[in-house]
């Protein structure tokens, strides 16, 4: 059986060498390559190829890299702009950090303290979270919490307290009570419009889990640590 990535490569290498051949002979000529000459260049390329595979490998990973920020420029906007009050920081950074998560994520939970922490060194960052419940049976309901506390000005203190220790059903709870809200303020139209742009976004970026953040160009996942997520805000402020 022929995998989904095997067709892939294929079809990537003959690209290659169709690209590479019509290129060189209009290179060579400053014609258009003639039927033979391309015979030949493309056994010639196809050698090569065959010859050094690595190749293919960072071929298909630039392919995917030009792909994905494709993808990032064209919802740039709608991925940056925070829902109500679920943001923190510079409100016109220089930089955005945007974070997919989920209340009941343990790598999310993981991310809190390096999260605070870069807001606490970075006063030119601004951090958006966008709320992605896909873990388990709780987390849609946290997250509609969280947003409904966003629309108070409360997201803030409803998000520490979500992520403090497992995530179970007094929590949530006991968080909507703080924030003064209800099950009932987390279904509103505004909130389901939020959570399905959501999904929408971490489908078109191939979001297969959380946390996952977009920083500038770039998408990273899991739970990086302080230093890989500082080097990265760095790498986008220099862009």
């Amino acid at each position: 059986m022929v995998t989904r990535r095997a067709a892939t490569i294929v079809a990537g290498l003959s690209l290659a060498v169709g690209l590479a051949a019509g290129a060189t002979g209009a290179v060579l000529t400053g014609k258009p390559v003639s039927p033979a000459d391309r015979g030949a260049i493309e056994a010639i390329v196809r050698d090569y190829i065959l010859t050094h595979p690595e190749i293919l490998p960072e071929a298909m990973e630039r392919l995917h890299d030009k792909e994905l920020l494709s993808i990032i420029n064209t919802n740039r906007k709608t991925l940056e702009t925070p829902f109500a009050g679920a943001w923190a920081g510079a409100k016109d950074g220089d930089v955005v950090l945007v974070e997919f998560t989920d209340y009941a994520c343990g790598f999310c939970r993981r991310t809190v303290p390096d999260i605070e922490r870069l807001l606490a060194e970075d006063k030119k960052l601004k951090v958006v979270w966008r709320e992605l419940p896909i873990i388990g049976p709780s987390s849609e309901p946290a997250a509609r919490i969280a947003l409904a506390a966003a629309k108070r000005g409360t997201y803030a203190k409803v998000h520490q307290t979500l992520f403090a220790g497992q995530l179970t059903d007094a929590k949530i709870a006991t968080a909507a009570q703080a924030a003064g809200v209800t099950a009932a303020d987390g279904r509103t139209p505004d909130i389901e419009a939020e959570l399905g742009s959501n999904m929408a976004l971490a489908q078109a970026l191939r979001v297969n889990g959380t946390p996952a953040f977009v920083i500038g160009d770039r998408m990273l996942s899991g739970a990086l640590g302080y230093d890989a997520l500082k080097a990265a805000v760095a790498e986008a402020r220099a862009r």
